[in-house]
C-alpha cells in the first residue's frame, strides 16, 4: 500500500505562486511514476502534471504549460508543483496520484492506483 499526503495548498492573488508538495510512504517511491490533478467546483476532474519514476520525462496539460513545474526527489520520497503565474482559473482541490505500473507519465487517471486527500487551492482575482 501506498500513502500520499499534499501540503502546501492555499490561498494567494492572481499573478502570484504556490508549491505544493506529496509525500509519500509505503512502497518504492521510485519505481512509480507520479501525477498531479486538480478538481473544481461543478467540474470533472482534470490531469495537470506528471512526471516518469526518474524525473527525465513530464508533460503538462497546455493550460498550465510555462507556468508549472512538476519534479520529484526519489531520496526524499517527495513530488513537487511549482504554480508560478497563478490564476483564478486554477483555483481547485489538488490531487497527487502514483501510478505503479510502467514508470511512464500518463494524463488518463484511471491509470493511477493511489490518490492522495488533495489540497484546496484559491487564487483570487
Amino acid at each position: 500500500q501506498v500513502q500520499l499526503v499534499e501540503s502546501g495548498g492555499g490561498l494567494v492573488q492572481a499573478g502570484g505562486s504556490l508549491r505544493l508538495s506529496c509525500a509519500a510512504s509505503g512502497r518504492t517511491f521510485s519505481t512509480f511514476a507520479m501525477g498531479w490533478f486538480r478538481q473544481a467546483p461543478g467540474k470533472e476532474r482534470e490531469f495537470v502534471a506528471a512526471i516518469s519514476s526518474y524525473g527525465t520525462i513530464t508533460s503538462y496539460a497546455n493550460s498550465v504549460k510555462g507556468r508549472f513545474t512538476i519534479s520529484r526527489d526519489n531520496a526524499k520520497n517527495t513530488v513537487s508543483l511549482q504554480m508560478n503565474s497563478l490564476k483564478p482559473e486554477d483555483t481547485a482541490v489538488y490531487y497527487c496520484a502514483a501510478d505503479d505500473w510502467l514508470g511512464v507519465p500518463t494524463r488518463a487517471g484511471y491509470a493511477y492506483d493511489y490518490w492522495g486527500q488533495g489540497t484546496q487551492v484559491t487564487v483570487s482575482s
